[in-house]
């Protein structure tokens, strides 16, 4: 989280600039290099720690457990969602692919779905609201999965564990 907040004093939400602010902080920022790649890296290994904390769940039979599960679901659902917006930050633009797939997947909802689309994405395009939307959705999740996993814990230590190490 702190690599998170050093990058974002050098970033610019911006189609045009964003690659060049990542280069910048990579070039011209003392030490930016190791700060981005510890954003990165530290990232991934937190992937890799969540999806062995999954594995034991799913060994242990913790998903019998429901509200402690749903919990985790809700907040690995939420870590993929600052995953997937923190992805799309350095190139300033995403797939045309991955664009298009979720704007059909938008504009599908019922009565809503254009007003939808046009308040998420800023348009049906990806422009500069489309990036700066998606750099505080990617600098907000981080404290939405702090309370998140208090509340995990919190249910965790209400209904108790399946592990049989644990309480």
């Amino acid at each position: 989280t702190m690599t998170g907040f050093f990058l974002a004093i050098h970033y610019t939400a911006n189609i045009h600039l964003a690659f060049s602010s990542i280069v910048h902080i990579t070039r011209d920022v003392p030490c930016g290099w190791i700060m981005q790649n510890l954003h990165a890296t530290g990232a991934s290994m937190f992937f890799i720690c969540i999806y062995i904390h999954v594995a034991r769940g799913l060994y242990y039979g913790s998903y019998l457990n429901k509200t402690v599960w749903l919990s985790g679901t809700a907040l690995l659902i939420t870590l993929m969602a600052t995953a997937f917006f923190g992805y799309v930050l350095p190139w300033g633009q995403m797939s045309f692919w991955a664009a298009t797939v979720i704007t059909n997947l938008l504009t599908a909802v019922p009565y809503i779905g254009t007003s939808l689309t046009t308040w998420l994405w800023g348009g049906f395009s990806i422009n500069d609201p489309t990036l700066t939307r998606f750099f505080a959705l990617h600098f907000i999740l981080p404290f939405a999965i702090i309370s998140l996993s208090s509340i995990h814990i919190m249910l965790l230590h209400n209904e108790g564990s399946s592990n049989p190490l644990g309480t």
